[in-house]
């Protein structure tokens, strides 16, 4: 197994057990003491976990860095799949729909090709292009412009243009984090121009995001909470949360 498999693997791993003991993972890939030391030692310098004495422990995330798309695969998927089946209830059959990319609405298209036959889609996320091709009755819609190849996504002056060209029923917008005080918020400064054109042309807007994004912030804003229609989450959500909002008269579904 190359490094590369082997750190995925490894950061898999210790998302859903949050701990890790370097003998365990010597058994699991069959390699040396050194090796596992070597691994760790990098996963640890990226960010991705924090080492102890006889192995590692799930590291805090850092709102403001951006972790690797094929990371984020890895973390909060059953928040995720829980989310996305709540947000296919709002999807209706022939309707337009625009989603950025990001391994949440990934996962939202997954759930969509169970539960909606006629939609038509506009995105510039590759992965959920191929998520979705195999759909018969979808009308799919890829941006043109440059492709970011790390966040498999086309961004760019062009990609923005073309987005401008289209209104939707309803925008599906992802997010890195929110907060009352600053907003929704996001990483790149590509992915968050399309998503400021998405919102705009949009009759609703409503915004996916795991129970771990909120009241965190991250780099650029995209818009304020007032901006979306609802908020969609899983039930980790904590309800003093769910409560404050509301108070603000933000909506935050989750179950």
């Amino acid at each position: 197994m190359f490094a590369q498999q082997r750190h995925k693997a490894i950061i898999q791993k210790i998302n859903e057990e949050k701990s890790i003991k370097v003998p365990d993972l010597m058994q699991m890939f069959g390699v040396s003491i050194e090796t596992i030391r070597r691994d760790l030692e990098y996963l640890e310098k990226e960010g991705f976990l924090k080492r102890v004495h006889g192995g590692a422990m799930l590291a805090e995330i850092d709102y403001k860095k951006e972790l690797p798309f094929a990371v984020r695969e890895t973390t909060y998927r059953d928040e995720k799949n829980e989310l996305a089946e709540i947000a296919t209830r709002y999807v209706s059959e022939g309707q337009s729909i625009a989603m950025d990319v990001s391994t949440t609405n990934t996962q939202f298209a997954k759930a969509l090709k169970n539960k909606v036959e006629w939609l038509t889609v506009i995105t510039n996320s590759l992965p959920i292009v191929n998520e979705l091709v195999e759909m018969p009755h979808y009308t799919i819609i890829l941006t043109g412009g440059v492709i970011r190849n790390q966040e498999r996504c086309v961004v760019g002056d062009m990609a923005e243009a073309f987005v401008s060209q289209f209104h939707v029923d309803t925008f599906f917008m992802s997010i890195s984090g929110v907060s009352l005080a600053e907003g929704v918020t996001s990483y790149g400064i590509g992915e968050v121009e399309i998503q400021k054109r998405m919102l705009k042309n949009a009759k609703q807007t409503i915004v996916l995001g795991d129970s771990s994004k909120f009241e965190a912030v991250s780099l650029l804003k995209v818009c304020n909470c007032t901006d979306v229609d609802r908020f969609i989450t899983d039930s980790k959500i904590s309800r003093d949360i769910v409560d404050k909002y509301a108070k603000q008269g933000i909506e935050i579904v989750y179950e």
